[in-house]
């Protein structure tokens, strides 16, 4: 392996705009694969297009479930995840439910994770807990990241991919500071620069999630610290 393709272990592609499209997903495609990217996250509705056109590739099929606000039924995610799985995606990153959080209930919280990940993980899909929104207290941040280990997620997630490299960072931090060794943290933001995502990385960052463009994914693909494997 070399060393840029080491670096690029780190680094994930996402295309989860509301108006994503099949020409968005091509281009995408295209991106991932001449970088060698360890992953791209599509929107639900792309997950099919994406695993037939990488079926050659590495590449790790994402999407998101419960997205962006995780407030509906825990079967309603339950469903959308074996709904993705079945069409090819292996990777889960879902939204956990913020109001059952707030309201401390951590029992609602739990269940709603472990159906998920228990979903993906009997597909041998990889499973994550997405932390919206910004406005969590620390104190809630540690209890839901606690919740997600609990529940077995593989990693937890900054936020929805909408928020500033400044506050990412922050969340990341935070994140990787609230889990044991076992699980991994991704970095999911609006970075602008490859010192951004290799910020992330240095701020503990086991995958770093953003929409790459060509001449960032190049630069990036020599930046990013480098790793032996990411989660």
């Amino acid at each position: 392996m070399t060393a840029s393709v080491r670096r690029a272990v780190r680094l994930e592609h996402r295309l989860t705009q509301p108006t994503a499209s099949l020409a968005d997903l091509g281009a995408a495609v295209a991106l991932v694969i001449e970088y060698e990217l360890a992953a791209l996250t599509v929107s639900p509705w792309l997950v099919k297009a994406a695993k037939r056109a990488l079926a050659q590739s590495r590449v790790t099929i994402g999407t998101v479930v419960g997205y962006p606000y995780g407030a509906m039924l825990t079967s309603v995610k339950v469903y959308e995840a074996s709904a993705a799985l079945d069409q090819g995606a292996t990777q889960i990153d879902f939204v956990l439910n913020g109001g059952a959080l707030v309201s401390e209930d951590d029992q609602a919280v739990f269940a709603d994770m472990v159906a998920v990940v228990d979903m993906a993980h009997s597909a041998l899909a990889a499973a994550g807990v997405i932390l919206p929104p910004a406005s969590l207290t620390e104190e809630l941040v540690r209890r839901a990241c606690r919740l997600a280990e609990r529940a077995g997620a593989d990693y937890v997630v900054t936020g929805v991919g909408r928020g500033g490299a400044r506050d990412t960072l922050v969340r990341t931090r935070l994140l990787r500071d609230s889990v044991g060794p076992r699980i991994g943290v991704k970095a999911s933001g609006r970075f602008t620069s490859a010192e951004e995502l290799d910020d992330a990385v240095r701020a503990g960052a086991t995958r770093v999630s953003t929409e790459l463009t060509a001449a960032l994914a190049a630069l990036a693909a020599e930046r990013v610290a480098p790793v032996g494997a990411a989660t």
